[in-house]
């Protein structure tokens, strides 16, 4: 065997060697690039609601333009609510009135009470509305707020009940006389918290020092 050839080889081989280990730092560097658009590109797939509300015929609609839209459509209504409540939790606070989870939680068993008694899902009827019991905790939430900051106000006397019979000459059921006054009275109780709490969420803003920032269709910009 020609030595000549076999020592050529043998060179060859710590040559290749030295070229991958020079060539290694640029191969880990490509590899690390791979792997981090490979990376990116997941987690953009993955939050990619965040973004994009829909995609038709490979074009996307984002969900900036829906929010657009509903502001539109709905922006003066959704300010003014997020405004009251705001102005409720204030004065709740300036007023030491706190709400615990076990009265929360009292009210959502009343609400999953009558719905069973009707034979129907609360989840269900929640699903219907598009709310989650999260969002009917927070309606619960502000509403016995609003509840403590009117106080007595709203209570029906003996007294109004009866007027409001007699006045209405409304017949009592025989035998269901009791459960008839008190869904008339709870009935009142409603009405008269309602008109308390337009009263009180009037008194608070005239109050109030409110600026707004965007110029909703009929939204002034201070006030």
């Amino acid at each position: 065997m020609d030595n000549t050839s076999t020592t050529s080889q043998n060179n060859s081989e710590p040559a290749s060697a030295a070229i991958i280990l020079n060539n290694r730092p640029k191969m880990v560097k490509i590899a690390l690039i791979i792997l981090a658009v490979l990376l990116i590109g997941g987690l953009l797939y993955s939050i990619k609601g965040l973004f994009f509300a829909a995609i038709v015929d490979g074009q996307s609609i984002s969900r900036y333009s829906v929010i657009k839209e509903l502001e539109r459509q709905g922006g003066k209504d959704a300010l003014d609510t997020i405004i009251d409540k705001k102005l409720i939790s204030i004065e709740a606070k300036a007023k030491n009135i706190s709400m615990t989870e076990e009265e929360v939680n009292s009210e959502m068993k009343k609400f999953e009470d009558n719905f069973s008694a009707n034979g129907q899902n609360l989840d269900d009827a929640l699903a219907a509305e598009n709310l989650t019991r999260d969002d009917l905790k927070q309606q619960i939430f502000i509403r016995k707020q609003i509840e403590k900051l009117i106080g007595d106000k709203a209570n029906v006397s003996d007294e109004e009940l009866q007027a409001y019979i007699t006045e209405n000459k409304i017949t009592l059921p025989a035998g269901q006389e009791e459960d008839t006054k008190n869904q008339i009275k709870d009935q009142l109780h409603q009405q008269k918290l309602a008109q308390f709490s337009t009263d009180l969420l009037s008194d608070l803003r005239s109050k109030a020092k409110i600026r707004t920032f965007v110029n909703y269709k009929g939204t002034s910009q201070a006030e």
